[in-house]
């Protein structure tokens, strides 16, 4: 799965799979994709969860890279369900 550009190292586009992939995993409280997808890289960057008053900064970039992944795996979940 390719969510950026050609000369993205692999590692990040392997992150960016991973991540996308994990944020399913909060559809259960909440099916909002961005909350769900900033969810993910908050934990990624900080270690944990946000707190309710959570301001610390996350990667937009990496976020961003995050939600188009999941759009790319939706189908996929879709069809299986």
């Amino acid at each position: 799965m390719t969510v950026d550009s050609a000369d993205q190292e692999p590692s990040r586009s392997a992150l960016v799979q991973r991540l996308a992939q994990e944020s399913f995993a909060f559809d259960g409280t909440a099916r909002d994709p961005e909350r769900n997808c900033w969810l993910v890289v908050h934990r990624h960057q900080h270690g944990c969860l946000p707190s309710e008053y959570d301001i610390r900064p996350i990667d937009e970039d990496l976020y961003l890279s995050v939600i188009a992944g999941r759009k790319l795996l939706e189908p996929d979940r879709s069809a299986g369900a």
